[in-house]
């Protein structure tokens, strides 16, 4: 099987898939490409849309982890990544979608407003990328992409707010599916891999890592990806983290 992923360094739906192709033991290529640059690399390369992670598989063009998800599923059954009883399959289904429509973009939202403000923490989110030129000049020609990123993403300050005020909600979503046995079992699933990568994302930030590892979610995030590049100092204004530092368990 030729198998060749296109990503983004540091794309949490990208590691979403390297993990579910790991699990499933499918030797694979990565192709590291520059954000925004990415959506006209993928169009040129023949996939129907312009988003990563893109997954070309013996030909065979794949975009979104959970496309990618239901394909691996049917090409190698085993091990699973979702389970066989109905009900329990429709749970993870629904946990999968929250993952990657509801918490991968305001992470998103927060990382791209981050690098607006200090894009000295760039290099340690590309320790382990392969761009095909030195990490040192790509951070240093960073500026018009992170600019331009931002603005597609709508990284506002007033999107940003709203994203670090609602997050204890869905941290308390992600607390709920772990109870209820959805997500967080023996056996990793889909949901797992969708919904980890974008909680360890945000782990990253020094200002929210105490308050998701108070959590079950931030236990299962370290569970399901233990290492991640990347260390973002103090970014966010002290206000912006009061509801959030409310919502905390670990918060008095």
């Amino acid at each position: 099987m030729d198998v060749r992923l296109y990503t983004i360094p540091g794309s949490h739906p990208g590691v979403t898939v390297q993990m579910m192709l790991k699990q499933k033991g499918i030797p694979f290529k990565r192709t590291d490409l520059f954000p925004v640059i990415s959506k006209a690399v993928v169009r040129g390369l023949g996939f129907p849309g312009s988003s990563v992670p893109a997954l070309r598989i013996d030909g065979e063009k794949l975009q979104g982890s959970r496309a990618i998800s239901r394909e691996l599923e049917r090409l190698q059954p085993e091990p699973a990544l979702f389970p066989a009883d109905p009900e329990k399959r429709a749970a993870v289904e629904e946990a999968e979608r929250f993952g990657d429509e509801e918490l991968q973009h305001p992470v998103r939202q927060l990382i791209w407003w981050a690098f607006r403000k200090n894009r000295a923490p760039l290099r340690s989110y590309s320790a382990g990328a392969k761009l095909g030129i030195p990490i040192g000049l790509a951070v240093k020609t960073a500026a018009p992409i992170v600019a331009l990123d931002a603005r597609l993403n709508k990284a506002t300050d007033e999107n940003v707010r709203a994203d670090l005020t609602a997050f204890g909600s869905l941290l308390d979503r992600v607390d709920e599916l772990i109870a209820s046995g959805t997500i967080g079992g023996e056996e990793l699933n889909a949901a797992d891999f969708q919904i980890a990568p974008s909680l360890r994302l945000a782990m990253t930030f020094q200002d929210l890592r105490p308050l998701i590892d108070a959590r079950p979610a931030g236990k299962l995030a370290r569970r399901v990806q233990p290492e991640i590049a990347g260390d973002f100092p103090p970014v966010f204004p002290a206000d912006w983290l009061e509801p959030l530092r409310g919502a905390s368990p670990a918060i008095a």
